[in-house]
């Protein structure tokens, strides 16, 4: 707990406030709260030791204590005490006003009402000094036992389980997909990838050196033939590809496809690496790896299921891959956090995970619904369970053009550019993650951007 004294601040005396209004005493502490003296998560004295300190009556403490609270600085615990809170979210953006603050619909993390709340309990046993000296010891990229079977359940789905002894550990799915590239595609060799992807693969193939080569894609995702064609030309070491809920399209690849996907994977002997780590939003579908298992690396984390902030990253390796995967976890310094997955495991035994899960589907679903009303006569294309979509803009439109006058709005969107791969004609839209902004806000964005659209490009330059 705070001492009082250190409330008060080493450079300010007991007579300097001693019978001052409570609104200056609230001042004091207000200060040494901005000034990072007192920090998040501490625990404010009692207010009866603070009044008897500060030699002021304990109903003017308890005022104080309001007024800080109040001013959103302190929050109450009942049978615990008073604490300093995490610093408040900035206000909302007025869409209409320049300003250098914006409205995020290019980064998508989803956020499920209560999560902290929610959170929380599981959090609280990790805590106790002797679990905490163990949680905090190091661990290697195979984890524990424990934490292999919890991982296990985690990524069940479509009545698949992984095997627990096939599952390794990194910080984050980025770790876990630049491993299992290293792993499997040799500097300078070939990675088919899908014509529209996430862009980060992009960035993590050039710094290894790998070769993009763009895979045609329809309505049901990668074709199955345009693979075969390019190993054809030339060997592709592996591909990457995200079969479920696609990142920008939204597409889920149908059993069928996923069946013919799984055939040319078996006759041409190339791994395919699957970004599952939107997944757990459709876990009534098996991924790829269910149907060719010793041919696909499943990648997957905690970031999109639980948040960035405490996460760990999962892959479901084959055994003739888990050795060179291993070691490029490894050697890359790509291995998780024992906090992290102790924290898994508590949170998956308790049925937090599946309770936030079914949170963020039900949010994914309300907020497609926002967006199907909002932007109701454009060509957007979306799935119920997704947190983001993809918008082919009207004419006279063009993505850059567009996306700098979403700017001036304050609105931040993703054009179709930073998706594509190769030097094959780029289409005409913006991607728009739907995950971060609150709901009225992202409902605010959306109307500003139907607004946008329904104009031209000279009227907006003209506002």
């Amino acid at each position: 707990m705070i001492r009082v004294q250190d409330i008060q601040g080493h450079d300010l005396q007991e007579h300097d406030i001693h019978g001052q209004d409570f609104r200056k005493v609230a001042d004091l502490v207000a200060a040494r709260i901005r000034a990072g003296a007192l920090r998040p998560g501490d625990r404010l004295p009692t207010q009866r030791d603070f009044a008897r300190h500060h030699a002021i009556a304990p109903s003017t403490a308890a005022r104080v204590y309001r007024e800080l609270a109040r001013r959103g600085l302190t929050v109450g615990e009942v049978g615990r005490g008073t604490f300093v809170r995490a610093a408040a979210a900035p206000d909302a953006l007025a869409l209409t006003e320049p300003a250098t603050a914006r409205v995020d619909l290019e980064l998508n993390h989803p956020v499920a009402p209560d999560q902290a709340a929610l959170l929380a309990p599981g959090l609280g046993p990790l805590l106790r000094p002797d679990v905490l000296a163990d949680a905090l010891r190091p661990v290697g990229v195979a984890g524990t036992p424990a934490a292999r079977h919890t991982a296990a359940t985690v990524l069940a789905r479509g009545g698949w389980r992984p095997d627990p002894g096939r599952i390794l550990f990194a910080g984050n799915a980025r770790q876990a997909t630049a491993a299992a590239i290293a792993a499997l595609v040799p500097p300078g060799a070939r990675l088919g990838i899908e014509e529209l992807t996430y862009p980060v693969v992009k960035a993590v193939a050039g710094r290894l050196g790998v070769t993009l080569v763009p895979l045609a894609m329809d309505g049901d995702g990668v074709v199955p033939e345009a693979v075969e064609e390019a190993h054809r030309r030339a060997r592709l070491h592996a591909l990457y590809l995200q079969p479920t809920l696609h990142n920008p399209l939204s597409l889920t690849m149908p059993a069928t496809r996923a069946h013919r996907l799984a055939d040319v994977l078996h006759r041409t002997g190339v791994h395919a690496i699957e970004d599952g780590v939107w997944g757990f939003l459709r876990d009534d579908l098996p991924p790829l790896a269910a149907l060719a298992p010793e041919r696909t690396v499943l990648v997957d984390s905690l970031t999109k299921r639980v948040a960035p902030g405490l996460t760990t990253g999962f892959a479901v390796a084959p055994a003739g891959v888990a050795d060179a995967l291993a070691a490029a976890l490894r050697s890359g310094g790509w291995t998780a956090q024992r906090l992290a997955l102790e924290a898994a495991a508590r949170w998956q035994a308790d049925g937090t995970l599946d309770a936030l899960a079914r949170a963020k589907r039900r949010e994914a679903a309300a907020r497609q619904e926002t967006t199907a009303r909002r932007l109701g006569g454009f060509t957007v294309r979306g799935d119920r369970h997704s947190y983001y979509c993809w918008w082919d803009l009207p004419e006279p439109w063009r993505a850059d053009t567009f996306v700098a006058a979403a700017a001036r709005r304050g609105i931040g969107v993703t054009p179709a550019a930073a998706f594509a791969v190769g030097h094959h004609r780029t289409p005409n839209a913006v991607r728009l993650g739907l995950a971060s902004p609150p709901a009225d806000e992202l409902d605010h964005a959306l109307t500003t951007l139907a607004t946008i659209a329904r104009s031209t490009p000279d009227d907006t330059m003209a506002d």
